[in-house]
């Protein structure tokens, strides 16, 4: 027999009884965030080292307003965070970082955006789960208390509907937390590595500028041309 794995979709929620429905949506509002975040980190992945050499050598060169304007077309969060320190080039190196880092302050939380609440849905569904567990186990006793009261036998087919709503809302619930908090913690690999480029490439822009600045090979006045 195929059992679980033989039904349709429509009989699985039926047959879990009324807590199906919060553990459904909880998987609809997981799966939409889920596909929104991937997008994102797919427009923001960028070849870092290549962006570095064409702002790097920009600077070198003395075309300050190309290489915002290249920071500028990158949705990188490492490009928001370059800009941020060439557009104080020139400034003191407190300054510089302290610029940097009000731009990565503001660009962390974009990337953590809503991954709090795939956290809680991976949290709450096996909860919702072990909620429907306990309703349908209920049923099935109050079934037996009914059927006691009246002096009528139980049968096996009185038990079935309870204990199948019992064990088919803890499936349903373990079926949509263990994949969301798989993603999750996917998800906040791919933020971690995000922010540690950027601080690595901060670092390499400050020093980088503080080396050409202490040369004169480019004047802080070309940010202005």
């Amino acid at each position: 027999m195929e059992g679980i794995w033989g039904m349709s979709a429509w009989e699985f929620i039926k047959l879990g009884g009324p807590v199906m429905i919060p553990i459904l949506l909880c998987s609809l509002f997981a799966l939409g965030i889920i596909i929104e975040k991937l997008v994102y980190f797919s427009m923001i992945k960028i070849d870092v080292p290549q962006f570095k050499t064409k702002i790097f050598a920009l600077i070198k060169a003395n075309k300050i307003r190309e290489a915002v304007q290249l920071c500028d077309a990158s949705p990188s969060p490492v490009a928001k965070i370059f800009k941020a320190g060439i557009l104080k080039f020139g400034a003191a190196h407190d300054e510089i970082k302290e610029s940097m880092d009000d731009a990565s302050s503001f660009e962390i939380p974009k990337m953590e955006s809503r991954l709090g609440a795939v956290a809680t849905i991976a949290h709450i569904a096996p909860l919702l789960g072990l909620l429907g567990t306990v309703t349908g186990m209920t049923s099935s006793f109050h079934t037996i208390q009914v059927r006691a009261a009246s002096l009528n036998p139980v049968t096996p087919g009185d038990l079935a509907g309870g204990i199948s709503e019992a064990l088919l809302t803890t499936v349903a619930g373990l079926m949509v937390a263990i994949p969301t908090y798989v993603v999750y913690n996917y998800c906040v690999s791919r933020i971690n590595r995000f922010v540690l480029e950027m601080e690595r490439s901060a670092t390499e822009l400050i020093n980088f500028m503080s080396h050409i600045a202490q040369a004169g090979a480019v004047e802080p006045a070309a940010l202005e041309s």
